[in-house]
């Protein structure tokens, strides 16, 4: 029975991912400066944009996993697509006084350290697909 609950916690790959929960903790960190606004209108639409980006942080991890190694690896570029567009808005942010600059330092550190891993990840793919290319390549030679 113990198994069966092991397994059913990991039954999609993309749950093991440390990424993956790093993108999930820097949502809710998100949520939580949000979650600080007044009601005003231009501030919340700034926020809705912030944490539609953090969330395709998340969402292309979880997507990728599903694919092929070559696929998922477009994927977690998106990924990083969505870390550099929280960049941005980190720094309008900051500028425009939705973000204090505690905040925005805490932003940015946790959007770098993001940036690593999938950066790291992509190179374990990447050479995970070389490395199964070259074996088939010598077993077709």
């Amino acid at each position: 029975m113990e198994n069966e609950q092991e397994r059913s916690t990991t039954f999609f790959r993309f749950e093991d991912l440390r990424i993956y929960h790093k993108s999930l903790d820097y949502i809710n960190w998100l949520y939580s400066l949000a979650s600080k606004i007044q009601d005003e209108p231009l501030v919340k639409t700034f926020y809705d944009r912030f944490l539609s980006s953090a969330q395709g942080i998340a969402l292309n991890i979880a997507e990728g996993s599903s694919r092929n190694k070559s696929q998922f690896v477009y994927y977690l570029k998106m990924a990083k697509s969505s870390v550099r567009e929280c960049v941005v808005l980190s720094t309008i942010g900051q500028q425009r006084a939705y973000i204090n600059d505690d905040d925005y330092d805490q932003s940015k550190n946790q959007l770098m350290e993001m940036t690593k891993m999938i950066g790291a990840l992509i190179g374990s793919l990447q050479r995970s697909v070389k490395t199964t290319e070259g074996e088939e390549e010598e077993e077709l030679g």
